[in-house]
């Protein structure tokens, strides 16, 4: 970390470099004091082997984490709910308690929690580091539940899955079916993975995995950190999905909530042992004033370590291939990112930044990619914090990929406020090249946020009603015709210009109709909003299928040529003319934009040779009047010295040429 190459490769930074290498040095700090400087990260970090319920030979132990207890009784079916003494856990050093139990004791489904008494007050807890949360179906009530299956789950496919580029699905369990209800994984593994591997993904990125008791919160107000959500099915039946899927030769990415918890106390961590700031910042500071949540202190060695712990125990019981870091921007600023414009380098490094979450974030990246060389690292930050994706031994955070936030905000805004003719070709060609030279990016035109009630997915701006009425084959409309040729066009130069990585929320490949809105009292506890509609892909009568059938095109494409190991290289971007040319490894992507005028032998510079159309967004297949001729071979010239590829470039279309001689 001493050569902070983050600084010499860029010398805006050279102000900060005192915080930089100071931020660095409490990082070796706080790895040595982990370690005690002689092990490594992955083999000290074992929490989740010591707290929580453990089967032995001869016994069950049982143990838990709460300083401020004065007693605590496990309570369950092993005690017909009430406190007995052989079931009191016994006090130990530093905040810790253990019971011992007969092996006889505890069976299979049991149902347990603790009674933790704090002096002032008591109340049942479902442990810290429990495994496995159920929900009675009559009473709502949550518990947790012995699991010990008789058939554990055997493992198929053990080697990691590397992706250097990661193409990634992103999906939720339960609403990834087409019925009234909760989908499970098993009805994922055998309906949805199959489609997901023929649209050419090569990562998953499982949204809502960690337990959580308000199925609305998509899965970001968690409450058991450890525990697979049960509403899904058995965590067998997750292992076996992630096994099918490493099968397919699919990374499997959990997007992990670290960034804060739920408030609620019987189901949750808060007040878990009647102080409010065990596991997280005391007063205020540990409420989040928007998301209405608790903020982990992770200045506190016990929450690094309970955090952590998390992150081996996804890696290594359930074959994860890393981790998307929900809520980055919120854990390192101690405004949360609420409300600000991140416009100068001076808002990385004035103070307002929680050290302690990059510090954690930080052993989070050693952790993991020691655990699995080969495991992704992302970071969801909208704020730009210079080093986030970039080498720790450079003064960086160690993410290998950060969500390109700007991208996505960027398609709503032009949507929504410019007129198609208005349309910039320079600055939309900037937006989607923008990043660090130190960084890798996931770009997206648009994710599950876009998709949530109260906003728009991009094919509901484009179309609007007319999806639900005009979507036919047969059906001739304009303001359709418009829209599926820019959805289309979107997500390829989206694709194309990424900078290393790109993401789709499952269903908007094909313009899914639907927003998203969860099961609630205002909806009338309804699921018609909180599921995919997978047969209008499938139904040729419908343009759905046309751009299904082009995402998989474009998808296959993007990763066959491996066209993200290469950076893109503007050829031209013609405002007056809405047209946008660049070249990516073999690959030429052009796209005219224009709303009206075609445009025949439009001409660029390029290297001398032949190329042939591999992608063209017009095509009939596509649901486009297929203008081109596909199968011509398109020869550079040479004028004055110049060579150009002249090429027929009809309105609002884009074309891809792979050079072929």
């Amino acid at each position: 970390m001493s050569s902070l190459k983050l600084v010499e490769n860029d010398s805006w930074l050279q102000p900060f470099s005192s915080i930089i290498t100071r931020r660095s040095d409490k990082i070796k700090s706080k790895l040595k004091d982990i370690t005690k400087g002689s092990f490594l990260l992955s083999k000290s970090i074992n929490a989740h082997l010591y707290y929580g319920l453990h089967r032995n030979e001869k016994s069950w132990v049982f143990r838990e984490w709460a300083p401020n207890a004065q007693s605590i009784y496990l309570i369950g079916d092993l005690s017909d709910w009430k406190p007995l003494e052989k079931y009191k856990l016994l006090k130990l050093e530093n905040g810790n308690w253990e019971v011992e139990i007969p092996l006889n004791n505890l069976k299979h489904g049991m149902l347990y929690k603790l009674l933790i008494n704090w002096g002032t007050g008591s109340n049942e807890r479902i442990p810290a580091y429990c495994r496995r949360v159920v929900q009675d179906e009559k009473t709502k009530i949550f518990s947790a539940q012995v699991w010990n299956p008789k058939n554990t789950y055997r493992w198929k496919n053990n080697s990691s899955i590397k992706i250097e580029n990661p193409l990634i699905y992103e999906a939720h369990i339960g609403m990834a079916t087409n019925e009234l209800k909760v989908g499970s994984y098993d009805e994922f593994r055998k309906n949805v993975l199959p489609r997901i591997a023929k649209l050419g993904y090569n990562a998953i990125q499982l949204m809502a995995i960690q337990e959580h008791p308000y199925y609305g919160s998509f899965g970001y107000q968690v409450s058991n950190f450890f525990a697979p959500s049960s509403r899904f099915g058995t965590p067998e039946e997750l292992k076996r999905l992630i096994d099918e899927a490493h099968e397919m030769g699919i990374a499997v990415v959990l997007d992990i909530v670290h960034s804060h918890a739920v408030k609620n106390e019987t189901e949750g961590l808060a007040k878990f042992d009647g102080t409010d700031y065990q596991y997280f910042h005391g007063g205020t500071k540990g409420d989040h004033p928007v998301w209405d949540s608790r903020c982990f202190n992770y200045g506190k060695d016990e929450v690094i370590n309970f955090l952590l712990s998390n992150c081996k125990y996804w890696l290594e019981e359930f074959h994860f291939d890393g981790f998307r870091f929900d809520g980055v921007t919120s854990m390192i600023y101690d405004h949360h990112g609420l409300g600000i414009d991140f416009v100068d380098y001076e808002m990385y490094f004035n103070g307002e930044q929680d050290e302690d979450a990059l510090t954690y974030l930080t052993l989070a990246n050693i952790l993991t990619h020691e655990i699995n060389t080969d495991a992704i690292t992302i970071a969801e930050d909208v704020s730009g914090m210079p080093g986030i994706a970039s080498p720790i031994e450079d003064g960086g955070t160690g993410f290998d990929l950060r969500m390109s936030m700007g991208v996505a905000d960027y398609w709503i805004k032009t949507i929504k406020e410019k007129k198609d003719e208005e349309w910039d070709m320079g600055e939309l060609y900037h937006q989607l090249t923008n990043k660090r030279e130190d960084e890798r990016t996931i770009s997206y035109a648009e994710s599950h946020d876009q998709a949530m009630v109260g906003d728009k997915t991009i094919i509901f701006r484009l179309i609007d009603k007319l999806m639900y009425t005009s979507m036919q084959v047969t059906d001739k409309n304009l303001i359709v015709e418009r829209g599926i040729a820019l959805h289309k066009m979107i997500r390829l130069v989206t694709i194309s210009t990424a900078g290393g990585g790109y993401l789709n929320f499952m269903g908007n490949e094909f313009g899914h109709p639907e927003w998203i809105d969860f099961p609630r009292e205002g909806n009338d506890w309804s699921y018609a909003y909180a599921r995919r509609q997978w047969e209008l892909a499938d139904n040729k009568k419908l343009k759905y299928y046309f751009l299904n059938e082009f995402d998989k095109a474009m998808v296959n494409l993007i990763k066959d040529e491996d066209v993200l190991s290469h950076k893109p290289l503007g050829i031209t971007q013609n405002t007056p003319d809405a047209v946008m040319a660049f070249k990516r490894g073999k690959l030429i992507f052009a796209f005219n934009f224009n709303p009206s005028a075609s445009f025949t032998d439009y001409g660029f510079e390029t290297d001398p040779g032949i190329y042939k159309i591999v992608l063209d967004s017009d095509n009939g297949k596509f649901g486009g009047a297929s203008l081109n001729d596909n199968d011509m071979l398109h020869k550079t010239q040479s004028e004055n010295g110049i060579v150009r590829l002249k090429l027929y470039l009809p309105s609002r279309t884009a074309i891809v040429l792979r050079k072929i001689d």
